[in-house]
């Protein structure tokens, strides 16, 4: 599973700008990597961990601006293009998961 948040927040005042990069700051420390600016992405191992990540991500939310979150599988995940400019980036390889029994 791969988890997607997208967020649109107010950076107009101090407090604003507060509350979007504490936001930033919480869902890195999470575990999420960065894709663009307001893009951040996880691998979750499955779907339960996925739902604990989502929960997290519910309680951090600023009061105000917009926050999506997006849950896709590995293998929608291994569809994605990414282009610099004209130049295709290759894919990221998928993460590597550790089985515990």
């Amino acid at each position: 599973m791969w988890l997607f948040v997208f967020f649109d927040l107010p950076t107009e005042t101090k407090k604003d700008r507060r509350n979007a990069s504490l936001f930033r700051k919480n869902i890195l420390k999470d575990g999420f990597d960065m894709m663009q600016f307001s893009v951040y992405t996880r691998h979750c191992a499955s779907s339960e961990s996925a739902d604990v990540h989502e929960k997290r991500i519910k309680m951090l939310l600023p009061p105000l601006g917009k926050v999506s979150i997006l849950r896709i599988t590995d293998k929608q995940y291994g569809n994605i293009m990414n282009f610099w400019g004209r130049m295709e980036k290759p894919k990221a390889p998928p993460p590597s998961q550790l089985e515990l029994f």
